[in-house]
């Protein structure tokens, strides 16, 4: 047998920290901090020696879950805004990149997802930009658990996590996914013809806005998600909390 390359050694061990950290959002998803290392290996269909190879606690395990899926948190505020733009030229748009984990094997029922996304994406593109967002953010979550993982840890000040790993997640969150969508909700805002400085004075400030939005669709989408019917029910949550 010929013996694997150094480039084909890497790519093995990306697919398998990616395997790994998959499963360890679903264990997080129903066991919270009771997670155990031998909770991931079985849900990943590995040894508890080849988990424990590649992550000896749970609490690294849990850190650098959450930093790669904060590497992918902002895309889903782009997604909706390229359908719409498409939508405005007429063009199709029948599926999309998205940007989820590329090591992650989703298969065909996935992809299928994906493009059901798409199609609920650009119906809700109609209601405005930040509908839009929500739809398409309810459709991540369904297939990507450790990214719902890091809107529901970041809701509550990553405080399981010790201080000197919470700060800085806190930091890049609020830079990479709570300023954007600040803004997004100024300019809708700002098109239904609000001041773009001023506004309803009884309104909480924009980026507390981000905060509460995020909060009540991470509530709303938690108990879709235990079901498995997320992605079913992302319009009736939309609609629900009135995007």
């Amino acid at each position: 047998m010929t013996p694997r390359t150094k480039e084909q050694n890497e790519e093995i061990r990306l697919q398998r920290l990616a395997q790994i950290r998959k499963s360890a959002a679903d264990v997080f998803l129903n066991k919270g901090p009771l997670l155990e290392i031998r909770d991931v290996a079985a849900q990943a269909g590995l040894g508890y020696g080849t988990v424990y190879h590649y992550y000896s606690n749970k609490g690294d395990m849990l850190h650098d879950l959450l930093w790669d899926a904060l590497e992918r948190a902002g895309e889903w505020l782009e997604a909706p805004l390229e359908v719409m733009h498409a939508s405005a030229s007429g063009e199709a748009q029948a599926g999309g990149h998205f940007g989820l984990a590329a090591a992650a094997d989703i298969g065909n029922s996935a992809a299928a997802d994906s493009r059901r996304g798409s199609r609920e994406t650009a119906a809700a593109a109609e209601l405005g930009p930040v509908a839009a967002a929500g739809v398409r953010l309810l459709q991540l979550w369904a297939e990507d658990h450790a990214l719902y993982l890091l809107f529901k840890l970041a809701g509550e000040g990553f405080a399981s996590l010790p201080e000197a790993r919470s700060v800085p997640l806190s930091a890049a969150f609020r830079r990479e996914v709570l300023a954007p969508l600040a803004a997004l909700l100024e300019t809708e805002r700002a098109a239904d013809g609000a001041a773009a400085s001023g506004g309803n004075a009884a309104e909480p400030p924009l980026l507390l806005r981000a905060e509460m939005l995020l909060a009540a669709l991470v509530g709303c989408a938690s108990l879709s998600l235990r079901r498995g019917k997320l992605h079913e029910e992302t319009r009736d949550i939309a609609r629900f909390l009135k995007l």
